[in-house]
């Protein structure tokens, strides 16, 4: 089968289409013919190695354990695994994987759920890893409620877009932070108002919020404090930035540090599990309308190494899909 592998750790260049033995089920295992899958940030750290914490987090230390790149799938199953009890070879599905940009891979049971009805398998590949994340972000880590009001920075982006759909959908008041060129996006996907980032500081204290979603990962922990009501919650996803050990990571670790000793919660975010559950709730939001996938651009399987520059270059409106 053809994929996309890589033997060292770098920049896209590394990356090279490949003939490799396909993939057999496990236990515990669904075997899936790759329709599609999508590119997100997380791709770009495994594939440099970068920041280094991430190779002693077991993914290699000088080169990487796995090969193939790629996490969000949506495809069809043509085998399983003995033990697997919730599908058979023929349904539509969608979730995580390690190694999707490739024509099979092997996902486990409990990451992946049926496809949505109403989504194409395009469509479906840009949900799991950037819904999830949002959706933990939202219900979990900022327990918001009903009535509460949300700022959410890079709300045009994958992760951003979702959220302002979830917190919309959990009957908040929704901000979006993003530029100008992503200001018709973040008003389309359901936000009340919308921020120029480039004309109007969000974090000058002018407004408060009863949560702050921060996916754009490089905004001072004291100006995003500033923009939180007294007992609000931050929600930090993920980081950019930072040095070459930790990355961006230094402002979740801040942020727990600070945390027990004021009034505003914050919270770190970086979503490793991404279990069928969740991928069932925004199944019914999706199915129910509530929630859709804004996709920016498809490329071909060939194509990965350019889709991941064009991520790096930030001015992705929603998600990267990679048809195969």
């Amino acid at each position: 089968m053809k994929a996309i592998t890589h033997a060292t750790y770098g920049p896209s260049s590394v990356l090279r289409l490949e003939e490799i033995a396909q993939p057999v089920p496990g236990s515990g295992e669904v075997l899936i013919r790759v329709h599609a899958a999508a590119v997100d940030p997380g791709v770009w750290h495994l594939m440099a190695g970068m920041p280094y914490l991430i190779r002693a987090m077991g993914f290699g230390l000088r080169a990487p354990k796995d090969r193939v790149r790629g996490q969000d799938l949506a495809g069809r199953v043509e085998a399983v695994g003995p033990d697997v009890t919730r599908f058979r070879p023929g349904d539509e599905v969608y979730g995580t994987c390690d190694g999707s940009f490739a024509e099979y891979a092997c996902a486990k049971e409990g990451n992946i759920a049926r496809k949505p009805a109403n989504l194409s398998f395009e469509q479906a590949a840009a949900v799991p890893v950037s819904a999830c994340t949002a959706l933990q972000a939202v219900r979990n880590a900022g327990r918001l409620k009903a009535g509460q009001t949300v700022l959410v920075i890079g709300a045009g982006g994958g992760i951003g877009h979702f959220a302002v759909q979830l917190a919309k959908a959990s009957g908040a008041h929704v901000t979006g932070v993003c530029s100008a060129a992503k200001a018709d996006l973040v008003r389309s996907v359901g936000a009340d108002e919308v921020i120029d980032y480039t004309r109007e500081d969000p974090t000058d204290g002018a407004r408060r919020y009863d949560l702050v979603l921060d996916t754009a990962g490089n905004r001072p922990l004291s100006g995003l404090r500033r923009a939180l009501n007294p007992r609000g919650t931050l929600v930090i996803i993920g980081g950019e930035g930072g040095g070459n050990w930790i990355g961006g990571n230094d402002r979740q670790l801040r942020a727990l540090l600070i945390s027990p000793f004021i009034g505003q919660r914050l919270r770190g975010l970086a979503a490793m599990d991404l279990p069928h559950t969740d991928l069932e709730v925004l199944t019914e939001l999706i199915e129910a309308g509530s929630v859709t996938p804004v996709i920016d651009r498809t490329y071909p399987l060939a194509d990965v190494p350019e889709a991941i520059n064009y991520l790096m270059e930030g001015h992705v409106l929603g998600k990267i899909v990679v048809s195969v």
